[in-house]
């Protein structure tokens, strides 16, 4: 452990610290492990822990329900065994590994208030928390330039294979290795961070080594996929946004209110790929935004960071894992369709009739397609 003069250094607030430091209980074989900032803390209130856990259970049981049911029913329902969906399905796999995985870990250490599984659960524990969070960030990457594919390129983009699923799905997991297993032989470091009750990537550290680490990580796992979904997204609305209104010019010309039957009865492809692309890139910003600003932080700038809100910010990510399987699950139609059959109490709303099922990006396709004819 630093000496106290070392450890005032970091911040004016230690030498009046009258209840004791959050890291009082950490463990001897976890001291090295800690960085000296965190010495300046006041041992946080107990009811946070409460807190936090509570919260961890409440998005761990809806995520585990939430994906599990996914993987249930996308595997079990022949007409969703489609090359896209493998992606929907890799997406579910991620979000249930995250949850499965770092849920149980997380609440052990918050029930003693610190890291007590050692450091090789400490580099587990983050490793597994990047790997599948990274997948899940570029499962949602790949999907959504999927859609990008069929709706805004139609016959002229490439159609998604099984063989062109799978070669997505190795690149997402490629993606994943590569910026999990760096810490693990020596680009920077797996470290507990906030509380000391969750491990991550230490972002404190001034050596250029885990500095430049966490700059390509940020740029490569999140600046890269939030630009493609974005531009994919932006794209997508732009040509169903034209194509309705080459619909709605139509119908003024032959003079009868819509070239759609069951208009006035269903919403409109742009209005779904709409709420869609809203709630997909708000959550995004929501679930991964703080803890980015609060890696940043820490790469640039201490001030500010506090163990209270940098945990917050860790389990705030994790939380993407139970928004998922609602955007990429009951938003699409078919899925709804056989969730009702197979699960009527977790369907609310109107559910389309088989022969009108289909996802947003079919509908909009066919819609061009018979515009063209």
């Amino acid at each position: 452990m630093e000496s106290f003069a070392s450890q005032s250094a970091f911040g004016p607030h230690f030498a009046a610290l009258s209840n004791g430091s959050v890291t009082d209980k950490v463990t001897p074989d976890m001291a090295h492990l800690i960085h000296p900032y965190w010495n300046q803390f006041p041992a946080m209130d107990p009811i946070w822990a409460k807190i936090l856990t509570f919260y961890m259970i409440c998005i761990g049981f809806i995520s585990w329900c939430g994906n599990g049911v996914v993987l249930y029913i996308f595997s079990t329902t022949k007409s969703l065994r489609t090359p896209a969906n493998l992606l929907v399905i890799n997406l579910a796999i991620s979000d249930f590994g995250i949850m499965i995985t770092n849920t149980p870990m997380m609440g052990i250490n918050l029930y003693f208030e610190t890291w007590v599984l050692g450091p090789m659960m400490c580099d587990i524990y983050a490793a597994l928390g990047s790997a599948f969070g990274c997948s899940s960030i570029w499962s949602m990457t790949m999907i959504a330039l999927d859609r990008y594919q069929v709706i805004v390129k139609g016959v002229a983009g490439r159609p998604m294979t099984i063989k062109l699923a799978l070669m997505k799905i190795a690149f997402i997991w490629a993606m994943g290795s590569i910026w999990t297993l760096a810490p693990v032989f020596g680009w920077s470091r797996y470290v507990p961070e906030g509380n000391l009750t969750s491990c991550g990537i230490d972002y404190l550290e001034r050596d250029w080594n885990p500095r430049s680490y966490l700059i390509f990580y940020t740029i490569f796992v999140y600046y890269i996929p939030l630009f493609l979904i974005c531009h994919s997204y932006w794209f997508i609305l732009a040509a169903v946004s034209a194509h309705e209104k080459a619909m709605r010019e139509q119908a003024k010309k032959m003079n009868v209110k819509s070239l759609r039957s069951s208009e006035d009865a269903e919403k409109s492809a742009e209005g779904k790929l709409a709420k869609v692309a809203l709630v997909t890139i708000s959550l995004w910003f929501m679930a991964w935004t703080p803890y980015t600003v609060i890696n940043n932080m820490g790469l640039f700038k201490f001030e500010g960071l506090t163990p209270l809100n940098t945990i917050w910010g860790a389990c705030f990510a994790k939380s993407a894992a139970c928004y998922n399987p609602i955007v990429y699950g009951i938003s699409h139609p078919k899925y709804r369709l056989a969730l009702k059959e197979k699960c009527p109490c977790c369907v609310f709303g109107k559910v389309e009739d088989a022969s009108k099922a289909s996802d947003a990006q079919s509908q909009a396709t066919t819609n061009e397609n018979e515009s063209k004819a």
